[in-house]
């Protein structure tokens, strides 16, 4: 089976010490990216660990297919303890970093302990340098970049950073990279905030040597032909299908139709494009570079669930000050959908949807933890009974936008997701909006046949994180060409992915989450019993706990 080469590198800043370790057998199980990222987590993080504390662990890992030059794969993976949820996270971010860190040579880096100087860490293929940075104190992503870049001559696409955000621990501050993309969910920002890691940056020509089968160029060359709507509007194309189905969380989830879409949609935002933007070597280029002269603002997006967290959800119906609050969250390093959720959350204490000038302030003040933003900057799970509003998380992780009270399948998703309410990782609206061909697809309605198909999806969403392949690939790579370029079948392939999520669950069982947290803030008929399906199916026991046997089981491998 395919998998990612070269070793582990582990970081101590407490020591500011480094090793390289060898960790074939653990690639060879779980391929790389998030399956690696968590298998190492797994075995290496304390189940009691406090997410902000030294003890816990980020790591930031690559798969085989950053090594290939197909389309789709200019990402990357970052796993660690959550401090919004308090469970083990992963996110990926796409952009250009993902290379220069496979020059480096390692397929992960481990990053422990915590500094007691702002540092920087450079990583290269010829050692590992720790810079001191007390001038980076406070500073937001663009102003590390340029000096990463006048210090150092190295671009955004060498850079993986944090903003004022994740220097002040904010619980959903994200780590940047290219300035503009995020690894987003989950705050892993605060937790490298939390270790005073300003930066780390990857270089070098050290790239592993691997055969990666013809059928690459074959899906690249699909991507550059196709004349997808993504192409020209990113993910904010599904915007009006979403509105119409009753789908668009607005008003802080109180309303699921906005009366402003069209000042917000797909085309309002494409109407702000002035070029294309795309990943490390991907042809289908389908990010949104926009601009507004008028107002001074330039950015890169939003995309759909920004568009739902600043837009709908703050009843907010000007796509350009959908486009201020994304440039503002992008130079600060904070998650736009936890943000915009949570601003909404407070414009709904005060009365004030709609007021532009509020939300960009509270932003900032989020940020910086100044003021009322001290208290938002601990997310909706924790500040909801002092705003007195209801508490609209799974997790402590707020909602994305595919809308689980119309999709209930994405509703189930919700629930069972390890990662809280996080729309990628099963991705399952596609199916029922839908975005796939109609025999594949599922009334939006109801749980007929759902739980087994929740889990199948899960288990494709975290084989593509192993990989890493992008999300937008569906409907270009097929089982069949899965078995082409990782060497094995299908069926062992998405038997890794259920490994991922096992342990995954396993890890936040030992921490004390069951049943009782796989729970939504509303209704759906028959979400009990199909959650009970779905653990049956997982092979799970009926209180959400992974039998101590089945983790033994599904850590390694079969010969």
């Amino acid at each position: 089976m395919l998998h990612a080469e070269g070793p582990l590198l582990s970081i101590d800043l407490t020591e500011r010490t480094v090793e390289t370790e060898n960790v074939d057998d653990v690639l060879e199980s779980f391929i790389g990216g998030r399956g690696l990222a968590t298998a190492l987590a797994h075995d290496r993080i304390p189940f009691d660990a406090d997410p902000l504390g030294p003890e816990n662990r980020l790591y930031l890992a690559t798969g085989p297919m950053q090594l290939s030059r197909m389309s789709f794969t200019g990402r990357m993976n970052a796993t660690g303890l959550s401090p919004l949820t308090g469970g083990l996270a992963s996110s990926n971010a796409g952009g250009f970093l993902s290379r220069n860190f496979a020059g480096a040579g390692y397929s992960a880096v481990e990053i422990t302990g915590e500094s007691d100087e702002l540092l920087v860490a450079h990583v290269t293929d010829e050692g590992i340098e720790f810079e001191e940075t007390p001038d980076l104190e406070g500073a937001e992503v663009p102003a590390v970049t340029d000096y990463l870049r006048d210090s150092h001559g190295l671009g955004a696409e060498h850079i993986a950073a944090i903003g004022p955000a994740g220097e002040n621990l904010v619980r959903f501050a994200s780590i940047m990279t290219s300035e503009s993309r995020a690894f987003g969910r989950g705050g892993l920002g605060a937790v490298l905030g939390s270790k005073n890691l300003k930066a780390i940056t990857f270089d070098g020509e050290s790239h592993p040597e691997i055969e990666i089968d013809p059928v690459q160029m074959e899906v690249h060359g699909e991507a550059s032909q196709s004349d997808h709507i993504m192409k020209r509007q990113g993910t904010t194309s599904v915007t009006d299908l979403a509105n119409e189905v009753n789908g668009m969380p607005t008003r802080f989830f109180s309303e699921q139709q906005f009366e402003g879409i069209e000042g917000i949609n797909g085309d309002a935002v494409e109407s702000k494009k002035f070029k294309k933007g795309t990943c490390s070597s991907c042809a289908f280029a389908c990010k949104l570079p926009t601009k507004d002269e008028e107002r001074g603002v330039e950015t890169e997006g939003p995309e759909f669930e920004t568009v739902m967290a600043f837009g709908s959800n703050c009843a907010v119906d000007d796509v350009v000050s959908v486009m201020q609050s994304n440039e503002l969250c992008d130079r600060l390093g904070l998650d736009t959908i936890s943000c915009g959720n949570t601003v909404a959350a407070y414009l709904a204490s005060e009365g004030r949807f709609g007021d532009s000038e509020l939300i960009h302030e509270t932003v900032e003040r989020i940020a910086h933890r100044e003021g009322i933003g001290d208290a938002l900057a601990e997310g909706i799970a924790r500040v909801h009974d002092e705003l007195d509003v209801p508490n609209w998380t799974v997790k402590n992780l707020d909602f994305a936008a595919h809308e689980g009270r119309t999709l209930h399948g994405q509703g189930l998703a919700y629930a069972v997701a390890n990662r809280g309410g996080d729309h990628m990782y099963s991705t399952f609206y596609a199916w029922e909006y839908p975005l796939v061909d109609k025999e594949d697809a599922f009334p939006q309605g109801g749980f007929e046949k759902k739980p087994p198909a929740v889990a199948k999806q899960e288990n494709a969403r975290a084989l593509e994180d192993c990989g890493v392949i992008c999300r937008f690939s569906r409907g270009m790579m097929n089982p069949e060409r899965y078995e082409a370029l990782f060497g094995a079948d299908y069926e062992a392939l998405l038997e890794v992915g259920a490994r991922v999520v096992e342990l995954e669950r396993h890890f936040n069982n030992e921490r004390g989450f069951d049943r009782e947290d796989d729970e939504l803030p509303y209704e759906l008929p028959g979400i009990e019993e199909a959650i009970s399906e779905y653990y049956e199916v997982r092979g799970w026991n009926d209180d959400g706990t992974v039998p101590d046997e089945a983790v033994g089981e599904h850590a390694i491998a079969d010969d």
